[in-house]
């Protein structure tokens, strides 16, 4: 920098560039290039030499590596540049270096590094919904459950809530409550190619399957399908997921039902209504309030998400769904009954009336007995009721082990099961009035008829007035 200084004065002030390279004793060519100022010597040009080894035939077959790796989507299963430039030597006979195999490749893939746009959306434009994980405590059992998040694109308001399964009656269901929740409907959903709601296609050219068309047609949005591998044009929901996992549930929610988790996740989401979008000049609440009133209103009738299939009652008065067993009552034993299927509940019509519900089972090949539904059986069938699998399934061990040492009648015994549903075990055993609840062997028989004790006083006279006697 000092000799380029020093050239450049003494040229400004006449001096020959002869003279300049004498005295500062450097090349007559570097003079000339600094009096000109045409090169500065903070600048240097960049090596750009070819490599001549690269032909196309191996450019391309480097591309095609890199291309198969994309197709198989194998992550822990990609060619790396060593591999790259191992295949080139065995199969193309390549002389060159494995240094330049190593440029070429890192060339390709900073060539392949896609360019986002950034987005605004209107007011009531659109929601983006998509799925997450979390672990929970549900009755003191560690599982993991699905968290459906939703994220109006204008005002960043999130809904969140948490389902068992990522089936199709869940995730109708998670638009129904996440619609109620904003009061109203956006003109677009924006969701990913998942199997519940495409049947077909992906992308721009994805259709919806035939639950998720109704509801869009009750609620008057439009389904749109973001692009394979593009979690990018859903980006406000994507980091919801993991907002919403680090935040929302953690520590570790213990709950007892899903219902209570569901109710703290709703808060979560109301607490969020107070942060302050950057930029926006305002908080996510106040950009809800102004965006609600460009959405679409609810439709009158609330859109029924379960799934519903026709069966017929078996042998063993229970129906079966999604490969479990639930009873009915056995007065529809042999009947056809419409069985629907909710996130958490299953219930079962005859003739448009429900005659049964029951908490869903998640397990496989699983059988859920309503003791209510068999007690009219089990008085005409009394010798099974203590093997009877509804009374084993529903009826505590302690109260099992009282009854056995009443020796009741079969319909005592069914008179009892039917006010422990009514009142409860302990109390069912307190109120009974042909039994003793203190009983721990053999029954204590109360006799109806009150007999006074007898007094033989007397008796004891008269003994002694005939002994008196008789000396």
């Amino acid at each position: 920098m000092n000799i380029y200084k020093e050239v450049r004065r003494r040229y400004l002030n006449g001096e020959s560039q002869r003279g300049i390279a004498q005295s500062l004793g450097i090349s007559r060519n570097t003079v000339k290039k600094y009096c000109e100022g045409a090169t500065v010597p903070w600048e240097r040009k960049s090596y750009s030499r070819k490599p001549v080894v690269l032909t196309d035939d191996i450019k391309a077959f480097i591309a095609r590596c890199l291309l198969e790796d994309k197709v198989e989507g194998t992550s822990k299963q990609r060619h790396t540049a060593k591999r790259i430039f191992n295949r080139l030597v065995d199969e193309k006979g390549f002389t060159g270096s494995e240094s330049t195999v190593r440029a070429y490749v890192h060339l390709l893939n900073e060539k392949s590094k896609e360019a986002f746009v950034p987005l605004a959306f209107d007011a009531g434009d659109a929601v983006q919904i998509d799925w997450g994980e979390a672990t929970i405590y549900l009755t003191g059992q560690k599982m993991t459950i699905n968290l459906f998040c939703a994220r109006l694109c204008f005002s960043e308001a999130p809904f969140v809530i948490a389902y068992r399964r990522q089936n199709s009656e869940s995730f109708l269901d998670a638009i129904v409550q996440t619609l109620a929740y904003y009061g109203g409907t956006p003109r677009r959903i924006i969701f990913d190619n998942a199997k519940v709601a495409v049947k077909d296609g992906f992308g721009a050219n994805a259709k919806a399957t035939d639950s998720y068309a109704k509801l869009a047609a009750h609620y008057g949005f439009e389904p749109t399908f973001c692009n394979v591998a593009s979690g990018n044009e859903k980006g406000l929901v994507e980091g919801l997921v993991g907002f919403s996992r680090r935040n929302f549930c953690v520590p570790v929610p213990r709950v007892e039902t899903m219902e209570e988790l569901n109710q703290n996740l709703r808060e979560q989401c109301q607490k969020y209504m107070a942060h302050t979008v950057p930029g926006r000049g305002g908080s996510v609440g106040v950009l809800f309030s102004s965006e609600r009133t460009s959405l679409y209103p609810l439709p009158a009738y609330r859109y029924d998400p379960a799934k519903r299939s026709e069966v017929k009652v078996g042998p063993y008065s229970t129906v079966r769904y999604d490969t479990n067993n639930y009873s009915v009552p056995v007065q529809y034993c042999g009947k056809p009954v419409t069985v629907k299927a909710l996130p958490e509940r299953i219930e079962v019509f005859s003739g448009g009336e429900m005659i049964a519900v029951h908490q869903r089972c998640f397990d496989h090949n699983k059988s859920v007995y309503s003791l209510e539904h068999y007690l009219p059986l089990l008085e005409q069938k009394g010798r099974a009721i203590f093997q009877a699998r509804p009374v084993r399934d529903n009826v505590p061990e302690f109260f099992l082990n009282w009854l056995k040492k009443q020796n009741l009648r079969p319909k005592e015994l069914v008179s009892i099961l039917k006010l422990s549903l009514e009142i409860g075990y302990e109390a069912a055993m307190h109120a009974h009035p042909t039994v003793d609840v203190k009983a721990t062997s053999d029954p204590i028989i109360r006799d109806p008829v009150q007999v006074a004790d007898v007094n033989l006083a007397a008796y004891d006279v008269l003994s002694v007035a005939r002994t008196e006697v008789s000396t």
